[in-house]
């Protein structure tokens, strides 16, 4: 059964340039990953409907950043898949002040959720997605997808490793399995994203 977060969620607006974002009057969490990562199949799974944010045959195509309404003031961010070789250079370039600027500077940003396949964790690239976002001092939720790629005793070897290697590095950091395929984890990083949107919609009213 979909989580309350996401049983209103649907499309709000896709933008290419940085001045194309909407006013930040809410509260947007991000996802980001590596192309093929499985970062569509996730928010699809999350959201419990199979074509809600569009899986490309070709990675590297989503070139824009599409933001999803959940509730009044709620956003979730899909941010373009990186690190796709056969993408032209002009448009990686664009895709990494696109990605960086909203990272670094975009007020309404709550956190990241960060995809990584379960296979090939802790790439140079999630590891620069890493670094761009340290600044900020803002959460980041890794999910370790395709976990049914691996037994569940290797899936949970990978998951300590990347946990360990988090707190040592990224302490702000927090992981876990998930897996398209066979719905697990779904709860677990629905919950999570509940506290974040509950704890920034708390702050922002101690604001006021």
């Amino acid at each position: 059964m979909t989580h309350p977060l996401f049983r209103h969620a649907e499309f709000y607006i896709t933008v290419n340039q940085l001045q194309g974002l909407p006013p930040t009057t809410g509260i947007e969490v991000a996802f980001a990953g590596r192309s093929n990562a499985g970062k569509s199949s996730a928010i699809n799974t999350l959201v419990g409907r199979t074509r809600f944010a569009f899986v490309s045959k070709m990675p590297g195509r989503t070139q824009h950043i599409n933001f999803f309404k959940l509730a009044e003031g709620r956003f979730m961010v899909d941010l373009p898949g990186y690190g796709y070789a056969q993408v032209p250079q002009a448009i990686r370039e664009h895709w990494v002040h696109l990605l960086s600027s909203y990272l670094k500077t975009r007020q309404s940003l709550y956190g990241m959720v960060l995809i990584m396949d379960i296979r090939h964790p802790l790439t140079k690239l999630d590891l620069q997605m890493l670094d761009w976002f340290r600044q900020t001092g803002k959460p980041v939720h890794v999910l370790l997808t395709k976990a049914d790629k691996l037994s569940k005793t290797r899936a949970r070897e990978v998951l300590n490793e990347v946990r360990q290697f988090l707190s040592a590095n990224y302490p702000h950091c927090t992981a876990q399995t998930f897996s398209s395929l066979k719905v697990e984890g779904v709860d677990e990083a629905s919950e999570l994203l509940q506290g974040w949107f509950d704890a920034s919609q708390a702050a922002a009213e101690e604001q006021q």
